[in-house]
């Protein structure tokens, strides 16, 4: 079994290596981590909006409006964001100004949107409002995501492909090093409006619909209501981490930002207006966090409970270092100081209990016994108060909590005593020689 996750993992690797390091993808996961604390704030004020206390909705129905705002302001602008990181982090591995890569991405993000014409009327604060053209906020919410990251990759590139081929303005030594990059992204700005705004406003080419069509299969697939791809996605990340590579930074890239649409899709529908048991999307990656993978990839804060109470000295030291960073979703400790990685006995459970726990929790979501979710608060929180405040305070998310970790148990506790066995015995032999050394030392 051993040699078998050896091959495996020399397979891979050079697989998970490739996709790490791809500049590319680098830039969408590091740009869309980067404005996690836009997206997490926004979420917080949608929890304040839905706190579950008897008269609460009446008493802030006046200011609605008002406390819609922030909201609107960052989950709602999240593509717009997420441009300007994402063609930052780009723009930067070419060694390019990474202030002028960012403000091309989002210039390209925002050419993509087609302005609408209004008369004069009232907002929805009842001010008046002077007839004109507006930016409508939608397309800059999730439904853009995938329009700026592509806005933001294809930027970058006429950015970079002006200075490879030295097309832009020089200015005489001694211009401030400001003053020189302003001029020098002249003819890279003017070939951005020109690739972006000519297509989508002279022959109404809709990016963003266009790739809405083509990721539609793989959208649904990891993200919407298909238990397989959860099932997929489960066994991937913990498959990768068993072998001793980090899961998410392999995969993040590819499958973040399906995760990022998902749940601000459901964030924006449920701030709409619709009920949380008929939002779209059921496996969003706070789904994994405090149910599939509580404590940390694998569920490991089973593990960590059983050692606490375990026979082996080391594993019950291990569980009390643990289990307050387990607490809190945090288990490399567990993880390397195992270790479970390259461990056959305990990579076993480490990939099969998130997989149990998706199944069980996707069918009681699907019967519609609890809602889907639908904010994004840290990962941090621990996972009954996580599962409680991602879907609208719902009970019986609360329970599924405690449900999945006693399945989390009852699946980790025979691989755990065989471990366990093996830890001991390890144990009494070592200190059997230590004895036998100290004897003959006397």
């Amino acid at each position: 079994m051993m040699k078998t996750l050896d091959n495996l993992a020399m397979k891979l690797l050079p697989i998970a290596n490739a996709i790490g390091n791809q500049r590319h993808l680098q830039a969408i996961r590091n740009g869309l981590i980067s404005i996690l604390p836009l997206t997490i704030v926004g979420s917080f004020f949608t929890i304040l909006l839905n706190l579950p206390i008897p008269g609460y909705s009446e008493m802030i129905a006046p200011y609605l409006a008002a406390l819609d705002v922030p909201f609107r302001f960052t989950v709602g602008l999240m593509s717009l964001y997420a441009a300007f990181t994402i063609g930052s982090f780009l723009g930067n591995t070419y060694k390019l100004d990474k202030i002028t890569s960012g403000f091309l991405s989002m210039l390209a993000t925002l050419l993509m949107v087609m302005p609408v014409n209004l008369q004069e009327g009232v907002d929805i604060a009842g001010n008046a409002v002077a007839g004109g053209r507006y930016i409508p906020i939608t397309p800059l919410g999730s439904q853009g995501l995938f329009g700026a990251i592509v806005a933001a990759l294809i930027s970058v590139e006429i950015y970079r492909f002006t200075k490879e081929k030295k097309l832009e303005i020089k200015m005489p030594e001694g211009v401030p090093p400001v003053v020189g990059e302003s001029f020098a992204a002249l003819l890279p700005t003017l070939l951005v409006i020109l690739v972006f705004w000519i297509p989508r406003h002279f022959f109404n080419f809709n990016l963003n619909d266009l790739l809405s069509i083509a990721i539609s299969p793989l959208k649904v697939f990891l993200t919407g209501n298909n238990l397989f791809g959860g099932i997929i996605t489960q066994f991937m990340i913990c498959l990768f981490w068993a072998l001793g590579i980090h899961g998410h930074a392999v995969l993040g890239p590819i499958i973040r930002p399906f995760w990022d649409q998902a749940i601000l899709e459901n964030a924006e529908l449920f701030q709409n207006g619709t009920s949380a048991f008929q939002l779209p999307n059921i496996f969003t990656e706070q789904f994994y966090q405090w149910y599939a993978q509580m404590g940390g990839t694998g569920a490991t804060l089973a593990l960590v409970f059983l050692f606490l109470f375990s026979k082996s000295k080391y594993l019950k030291q291990l569980g009390k270092l643990s289990i307050l960073p387990g607490i809190f979703n945090i288990n490399e400790p567990v993880i390397f100081g195992t270790p479970i990685v390259m461990n056959p006995l305990l990579a076993i459970p480490f990939i099969i209990v998130p997989i149990v726990n998706t199944i069980l929790v996707y069918i009681v979501t699907a019967l519609g016994w609890m809602p889907k979710m639908m904010v994004k608060p840290p990962f941090s929180i621990p996972a009954p108060l996580g599962a409680l405040i991602t879907s609208n305070w719902n009970w019986v998310a609360c329970v599924m909590v405690f449900v999945c970790f006693a399945v989390s148990l009852a699946i980790y506790y025979p691989f755990f005593k065989m471990f366990e066995k093996i830890q001991v015995e390890q144990e009494q032999q070592v200190e059997q020689e230590d004895t036998v050394a100290v004897s003959q030392g006397n």
